[in-house]
């Protein structure tokens, strides 16, 4: 087996990982900080098979490859059986340096397992390497790492210690993910208007705002409170105890619909406002099916496009992820292909066109201007491409890892909107959850961003037949 050293620090533990773990994060041994990690031969064979191919997924073995053969490479070949230092070997910048040391399985172990426990198969390898790594070494505390829930399943019926990996995820309670609007309390006006001013500039209201609550606001979050006279605002700025807010303008009536969309709650009317204002680049709308996320970026999006000249041409695209079973290759362009994922695209524009202007030849012109400036393109050729004065639509966000999602993102050139739209809670991609997708991730880390702005719509307003299966299904 291997030579390990006694532990120096108190409470150090020892990480077995499954595959599946560098297959989602290729930093992920770096990411244990004191502690060490250990990676079994079979893990080593599954990286190899899997290294081939154009997916993320044998893109971050091969980065996980070229790790190993860093740290392989800086050090000698006799230090393999004492562990290689992780420490100095860090591909990027972390708040806490990793001082554990790296472990390779050098010789073959054995470990009784359950008869039902089908033998030479991968998963079930890596349950006896641990057993017997926990047999080996009473004094240390041995843990299985694996995205799997199986294998942690099984891990833990026979008696083993199991986690899931945890670094990826943003928050531990999805709960607690940023919401971009909130409720003022009833004495807000007491409390807040002591140093108050309120003035006009170019048709728009705004008010600079000193108290309490002023801490917990982010640029660009709405805040909004009910009474005989309703506020509804927009904080612009926050600096120090001071916050300086605007009214947001009100979509809810016929006399501004925006491409016949009027706006049927609150929380359609803040995405709005920031789907149309100039200065916010990127956008993000959660919400469950039937809220309008699509619908809201894509009338917003043809507005500025056709009417304000604005952005030259939208771009719709999302993940490929099927619901049920995949229908296999498709023939055509790289639009043709895409088009059948993109059901959302064609009802909300079946909406957006459903007017009697014209008869069947205005339709049809309108069809084919919407064809010319509505672009539909596929993520998987997302790399290198800089998109410039384009309005970009991104939907079913919530199937994207972080890495990913900041791919997508960075593709962004001078004047382009992104907009991610998705419903955490309908995750189709393996491994991800709520607190690990990189909608997710996006939402927590542009909170405040003065150039950005977040909103989760709570209510569906398709019909009250999807509303009911909502509530009730």
């Amino acid at each position: 087996m291997m030579t390990m050293r006694k532990p120096k620090v108190a409470g150090k533990r020892l990480f077995v990982l499954d595959t599946n773990v560098l297959m989602h994060d290729p930093t992920a041994l770096f990411h244990f900080q004191e502690h060490d990690v250990y990676l079994p031969m079979v893990v080593l064979e599954e990286l190899d098979t899997h290294k081939r191919g154009v997916s993320e997924m044998a893109r971050n073995v091969r980065q996980v490859s070229r790790f190993l053969d860093e740290l392989l490479s800086d050090h000698d070949v006799s230090v393999i059986e004492e562990g290689i230092p992780l420490a100095g070997s860090m591909p990027y910048n972390h708040s806490v340096a990793p001082s554990g040391r790296l472990y390779f399985q050098t010789r073959l172990v054995k470990a009784e397992l359950p008869s039902e426990l089908v033998a030479h198969k991968s998963d079930n390898d890596i349950l006896a390497v641990t057993l017997a790594l926990r047999d080996m070494y009473p004094e240390r505390h041995v843990t299985l790492t694996s995205k799997d829930i199986n294998l942690r399943i099984k891990g833990a019926a026979v008696g083993l210690h199991v986690e899931d990996y945890f670094n990826d995820q943003v928050l531990e309670d999805v709960n607690l993910l940023y919401s971009g609007h909130s409720t003022l309390p009833d004495d807000f006006w007491q409390t807040h208007s002591k140093e108050m001013a309120s003035w006009k500039e170019e048709g728009r209201t705004f008010y600079r705002i000193t108290g309490p609550l002023v801490s917990e606001w982010h640029a660009n979050g709405f805040l909004h409170l009910d009474g005989e006279e309703p506020f509804d605002a927009v904080v612009r700025s926050v600096e120090g105890g001071t916050a300086q807010l605007e009214l947001v303008d009100d979509y809810t009536s016929a006399n501004h619909a925006i491409w016949g969309i009027t706006a049927r709650n609150r929380e359609q009317n803040y995405a709005l406002n920031m789907l149309l204002d100039p200065e916010i680049d990127f956008v993000s709308l959660l919400g469950v099916a039937g809220t309008g996320k699509t619908l809201l970026a894509l009338a917003a999006g043809l507005y500025q496009t056709l009417d304000e000249n604005r952005y030259r041409e939208i771009i719709m695209t999302r993940v490929t992820v099927p619901v049920g079973e995949d229908i296999g290759f498709l023939p055509g362009t790289e639009e043709e292909k895409m088009t059948p994922w993109m059901g959302a695209l064609m009802d909300n524009l079946e909406v957006l066109t459903n007017t009697e202007i014209g008869g069947e030849w205005g339709k049809a012109a309108t069809n084919d201007l919407l064809h010319n400036r509505i672009k539909i393109r596929s993520l998987n050729f997302m790399r290198g491409r800089t998109f410039l004065n384009k309005y970009i639509i991104l939907d079913e966000a919530q199937n994207l890892t972080a890495k990913q999602m900041k791919t997508l993102i960075t593709r962004a050139g001078p004047g382009t909107k992104v907009i991610c739209l998705g419903n955490i809670s309908q995750i189709d991609t393996p491994y991800l959850t709520e607190t690990s997708s990189g909608l997710t991730y996006i939402v927590d880390r542009f909170k405040g961003w003065e150039h950005s702005g977040h909103v989760t719509l709570l209510r569906g307003e398709r019909s009250r037949l999807a509303d009911y299966a909502t509530e009730n299904l």
